[in-house]
């Protein structure tokens, strides 16, 4: 994770993001270049992704490229952001 944090995001904060982007999993499984189905795996999980780490690189990677900024855990809890409109 670019943002605060080189390692894991969350089922929520990928939710999340794809909400504040306004696109599907199937969007985000393409952007990232993996199935929809590892994309809704990842969603399903609150802690940190059940998927490889390889993976789970590509769907940060897809969704800084798209706009979206994941805030790590700081005291505050883990959230996301989007950086532009």
């Amino acid at each position: 994770m670019k943002s605060n944090d080189p390692k894991a995001i969350t089922g929520a904060q990928l939710r999340a993001a794809r909400a504040l982007l306004n696109i599907s999993a199937q969007e985000l499984a393409n952007l990232a270049s993996v199935g929809v189905a590892t994309i809704r795996r990842a969603e399903a999980n609150n802690s940190s992704s059940s998927t490889s780490a390889v993976v789970e690189n590509a769907i940060i990677s897809a969704l800084e490229n798209a706009g979206v900024e994941l805030i790590a855990e700081n005291g505050g809890g883990v959230g996301v952001r989007l950086i532009r409109s």
